[in-house]
């Protein structure tokens, strides 16, 4: 809450004085850190409007002085020129986002690069063609001894891909050893 008083003591040299309220007579301390710095120095006499704070030792003193006469240290935040600053702040926004994006960007390119041709960005459909997909020539069907297999090829495969099957005796990885000894049997 404001209170309005005269300046009723002040040391220049010091830079502090005493407002004596309206009202009562009451002494506030007041330092020159409370007067706006606009206006000159403070002078004995002088009618001004201030708030008071009271400190934890319960003493009293002046803060955010306002002098009669002059605009008060708060502004109100629809006059002209005001909005300088809150495009000032909206611009170190935009800028504080911008550079989060752009290193955000940097890191994603460093640790995932682009995979792309030397020659050229974009694909040519003659050479890029994907590669046929291989179907296996062969099916898990349940069979699972070399004397069902039709050659070294399918047994491969059966050991590889379909469970239960017995065609590796010695777990070698080669199935069908004395078969194969032959090279595909069954032709």
């Amino acid at each position: 809450m404001r209170t309005h008083g005269h300046l009723s003591k002040w040391n220049d040299d010091r830079g502090f004085g005493f407002i004596t309220l309206g009202l009562g007579g009451e002494e506030v301390f007041v330092h020159i850190s409370a007067f706006p710095r606009r206006g000159g120095r403070p002078s004995v006499g002088e009618l001004v409007s201030f708030e008071v704070q009271v400190a934890a030792d319960g003493k009293k003193r002046a803060i955010n002085i306002q002098r009669a006469g002059q605009p008060s240290r708060r502004r109100a935040p629809n006059r002209p020129g005001e909005a300088a600053g809150g495009l000032r702040s909206l611009m170190r926004g935009l800028a504080i986002i911008a550079i989060t994006v752009a290193a955000g960007s940097y890191v994603w390119w460093r640790f995932n690069p682009p995979v792309a041709d030397a020659g050229s960005s974009f694909p040519d459909p003659a050479t890029d063609a994907a590669p046929a997909t291989v179907t296996p020539a062969f099916q898990c069907d349940g069979r699972t001894h070399c004397s069902q297999m039709t050659s070294c090829a399918e047994a491969r495969y059966f050991l590889k891909h379909c469970p239960g099957t017995q065609m590796d005796g010695n777990n070698d990885g080669e199935p069908c050893e004395q078969q194969c000894a032959a090279d595909d049997f069954g032709r």
